[in-house]
């Protein structure tokens, strides 16, 4: 079975987290991706915690089935192997702050005037133009800076971030389609391209609702919890036994609620008859949602719900989560493969699921720092033959 990026080398100069977690959902379509590090020390994920048997889960979730090879770009004999690498590579990823790499003397116009057809990928907290694109970010930072946090939390509550690092994580995912959209034109033109992704314009495309509520208002939305704020009702509602979701996107479902719930004279109350008047009154049509489903567990009210074809499900923490049998099913919790004396993690799988592209049972085992120097340098030497 063919992936459909089988064949394409990718050099991955990244860190951390947007980065990385491009070059895995490339390499999960099949690249090969060569992480390029520092020596001594490697990504910094390297050092962060939890760890088992002295290595990093973090880092194995994040860069299992990558090669590695440490190199210093400013030592000659590095250069010398760095430039080898470039000349058989599709694809340079890189997140470091807008100049670092013209520094070195691999910025894009340097690279694009040897390598015509090499794409190059760049994320940075605010894109290599603007009054700002020095500026280093972190996730937090482009969250705030993107609005993110104003309407996230608790209503009157402070600002709270999310607690996915979306900052990042969109960003990444951003940076893969301009790759791919770069491979495909590439197949007319023969040329690579430059793509500058910006985690802080990546956190304003994500939110079109926030955008047209203010745009056409003139209004920012605020701070509603976990309620939608043009939907209702659309929260987390208390059971019994802990929190579960009811999303009644319109008028037909609400009536399917009220019949599950057991009152359908709800659905033809003026107050909750439409989404608007809903809307309108939310608080209320929540404590009388309540005041119904405390009365039992939240299993019984999602099998009632779901008998009735409303969206619903439990709050469910991680543990929860990763032993979900619906995420069990479809492949996104998988070993990552070990070797003798290493330690045993657990990553997610690829949420890509498409024809021609293998499931695996296990993903392939994260690199040690610079353990992939002899093999590397194989490649390169069988390229010259």
């Amino acid at each position: 079975m063919t992936a459909p990026l089988d064949g394409i080398t990718v050099l991955d100069l990244t860190h951390v987290l947007a980065g990385p977690f491009a070059s895995t959902q490339l390499q999960d379509f099949g690249a090969r991706v060569i992480k390029v590090e520092r020596p001594g020390s490697g990504d910094d994920t390297r050092a962060f915690p939890p760890f088992v048997q002295g290595e990093s889960a973090y880092f194995a979730a994040l860069n299992h089935g990558k090669q590695s090879i440490a190199l210093d770009l400013k030592a000659p004999e590095d250069r010398a192997i760095f430039d080898r690498l470039l000349a058989r590579a599709d694809v340079i990823l890189e997140n470091f702050r807008p100049g670092t790499m013209e520094k070195l003397g691999y910025g894009w116009e340097a690279l694009r005037a040897h390598h015509p057809r090499l794409i190059y990928g760049a994320v940075s907290g605010f894109g290599h133009t603007g009054p700002e694109a020095g500026k280093p970010a972190y996730d937090m930072v482009v969250q705030a800076r993107g609005g993110v946090m104003s309407i996230t939390g608790e209503e009157n509550g402070p600002p709270v971030r999310v607690g996915a690092s979306i900052g990042d994580i969109v960003a990444g995912m951003y940076l893969v389609q301009g790759v791919l959209a770069a491979l495909f034109a590439r197949q007319t033109s023969g040329r690579g391209a430059k793509i500058d992704i910006s985690m802080l314009d990546a956190q304003i495309a994500i939110q079109e609702h926030a955008i047209a509520i203010t745009t056409a208002t003139g209004v920012a939305p605020g701070r509603t919890g976990a309620r939608h704020q043009t939907i209702t009702p659309f929260s987390t509602f208390r059971a019994s036994d802990g929190f579960f979701v009811i999303a009644a996107g319109n008028d037909a479902l609400f009536a399917r609620l009220c019949v599950a719930l057991g009152d359908p004279a709800l659905a033809t109350d003026p107050r909750f008859a439409t989404n608007a008047a809903r809307c309108e009154n939310v608080h209320l049509l929540k404590r009388r949602i309540e005041a119904i489903t405390l009365e039992h567990t939240s299993a019984h009210w999602i099998g009632l719900l779901e008998a009735n074809g409303v969206p619903t499900g439990k709050v469910q923490d991680m543990a929860e989560a990763l032993a979900d049998p619906q995420v069990l099913a479809r492949n996104m919790v998988l070993p990552v493969a070990s070797e003798p004396g290493r330690p045993d993690f657990m990553a997610a799988g690829n949420p890509v699921k498409m024809t021609g592209l293998a499931e695996p049972a296990a993903r392939a085992i994260a690199p040690r720092l610079d353990g992939d120097r002899a093999a590397i340098l194989h490649w390169l030497d069988e390229g010259q033959g």
